[in-house]
């Protein structure tokens, strides 16, 4: 008898996405789209309902985000086999989406033929990681990244909120703030917050919602 297709959910906010995915899918007899989600909330469920060997996950949902989405999933079946499919490029992007538990982070200007050889891989257990990918995370562990506080420091100046405002969101003096923009201007080698901003938002430390 021959072997069961790969079972595939696709998750992305964009229908046309998750459309064109399910097309490329769909010209490979070992692949079939069992189901597909446009926000965290419905990648739980259609993922609890279908039990899929492949969930292909996009970071950019709506209030539930795709990382918590993988969370969840791996907490409630820790064999489940994610595949990150994202704009996300940032190292910190990366390295949160596999400490989470996904197999593999793909950009979606991956060509179809690398998406296709991806689901394979991780279906029979591996975990392939592109040279790009793998280079992001390598200049990542080589430097130095913010802390819990620190990235919700810079998420509040994501905000525009000064640093009065910030001391009073956090509950924490406006000396303190002032102690983590610095901090935080030492560690990405800036002077000033716009540009620590830029190179937060290009990493993955913080998104604009």
């Amino acid at each position: 008898m021959p072997a069961a297709p790969i079972r595939v959910i696709c998750v992305d906010d964009h229908r046309i996405v998750r459309e064109g995915i399910a097309l490329i899918i769909a010209r490979e007899p070992d692949m079939k789209v069992v189901g597909s989600a446009g926000t965290g909330e419905e990648a739980v469920a259609v993922f609890r309902r279908e039990r899929p060997d492949i969930t292909l996950m996009d970071l950019q949902l709506p209030t539930m985000t795709g990382l918590e989405a993988i969370v969840a999933i791996r907490h409630e079946s820790p064999d489940a086999h994610v595949i990150v499919l994202t704009m996300y490029e940032g190292d910190e992007d990366i390295h949160r989406a596999l400490t989470a538990g996904a197999a593999t982070y793909l950009l979606k200007d991956t060509i179809s033929d690398d998406l296709i050889r991806s689901v394979r891989e991780v279906h029979a257990g591996r975990r392939p990681i592109r040279p790009d990918v793998k280079a992001r995370l390598d200049e990542r562990a080589s430097g130095p990244t913010l802390t819990p506080r620190e990235i919700q420091v810079m998420e509040l100046v994501a905000e525009g909120k000064r640093n009065k405002e910030i001391a009073s969101s956090l509950e924490i003096s406006e000396e303190t703030v002032q102690v983590h923009l610095k901090n935080i201007f030492s560690k990405l080698k800036v002077t000033e917050r716009t540009t620590a901003l830029n190179i937060a938002l290009r990493r993955g430390f913080v998104h604009i919602k």
